[in-house]
């Protein structure tokens, strides 16, 4: 797209891309999107524009300009043959009040280099402790400096409590699935739309594995597509990303044998046809009891911090939690 931009080449080669979040704000910097039509597709009533999850992108606005398709979030697993639903810690504050009533059985991925997932899970419990993830959405600096003291001493209190005392971490999601898998822990943590059920089908899990979330703070993101401003066939373009938010579609590419298996794009709460609502609840059924519930991942979702918080975070955690 840049290339033809270059060339003056109009129209282009490409009606729609399915775009990260670098691209699309180095697109949207030099003006090469199609503007003002995401919210105008039919089936954008079942996205919930309003969460910062949806509506930023890498940090930036998405400003209509590009519409979601597929998702990711944080969730974790346990195993139901060791523990009851009932005893499942549903925030970070229950996490460690869990990990200190069962010490050593609780771990979480180092954050940093391969560890994205442990990461993600250190940012919620910013949201958590500042009470809200929305002001995450943007940098600032002294918000960074009144609440970061106050997440290293909740992984600070946490670390005595964890797997080895907090002495070594695990270095990503394979090595906690490992220490889940082999009961050294109770919790592993994953991003898949299946839950345990990737895992399980792989052997790399019990079949009593199952998936669950925290009541809020559980950070996920999308993938999207957006139509260059020279597409040729920008009709078609619009007519595709509004089928991908189909609800048939949707229930049809969390499944990963039709080839996807990626998240829901849409919030399923707000769907009502039967037809629509059949497919969804099929394709759930299909996912079975080792997927997080659908309505649990809506209700729990909240968008990433501003890109310029993740190496504080990385850097912040390895001198003030790891090294002290």
């Amino acid at each position: 797209v840049l290339s033809e931009k270059q060339a003056g080449a109009d129209p282009g080669a490409v009606d729609l891309i399915w775009i990260n979040g670098e691209n699309f704000f180095t697109l949207k910097q030099a003006n090469l999107l199609y503007p003002d039509w995401a919210q105008k597709l039919p089936n954008s009533q079942y996205v919930n524009w309003d969460n910062p999850a949806i509506n930023r992108d890498f940090g930036n606005p998405v400003d209509n300009l590009e519409s979601p398709w597929s998702s990711a979030q944080l969730q974790l697993v346990y195993d139901s043959a060791r523990m009851n639903a009932d005893e499942l810690p549903r925030s970070y504050a229950d996490f460690k009040t869990w990990a200190c009533a069962h010490p050593g059985r609780a771990a979480y991925v180092a954050p940093g280099a391969g560890g994205f997932i442990g990461t993600r899970f250190v940012k919620g419990a910013l949201f958590e402790i500042s009470g809200g993830a929305e002001q995450w959405a943007t940098f600032d600096q002294a918000l960074w400096d009144k609440w970061s003291p106050e997440l290293w001493k909740y992984f600070n209190e946490l670390e005595s409590c964890l797997w080895r005392n907090g002495e070594t971490y695990p270095k990503d999601e394979a090595e906690l699935k490992n220490l889940f898998a082999n009961n050294e822990v109770d919790f592993s943590m994953t991003n898949d739309i299946t839950g345990a059920g990737t895992g399980i089908a792989a052997g790399l899990l019990p079949a009593t594995s199952r998936a669950f979330v925290f009541n809020n703070y559980m950070i996920g993101d999308f993938n999207y597509v957006a139509i260059p401003s020279n597409a040729p066939h920008k009709a078609a373009a619009l007519a595709l990303a509004n089928l991908l938010l189909e609800p048939e579609f949707q229930a049809a590419q969390i499944l990963p044998e039709n080839g996807f298996g990626l998240g829901y794009a849409i919030d399923v709460n707000r769907v009502t046809d039967s037809a629509a609502l059949a497919a969804l609840e099929a394709a759930s059924t299909k996912l079975g009891d080792s997927a997080t519930p659908a309505s649990d991942l809506a209700n729990s979702l909240v968008g990433d911090a501003a890109p310029e918080y993740q190496n504080l975070i990385e850097q912040g955690w390895l001198e003030n939690v790891l090294q002290k």
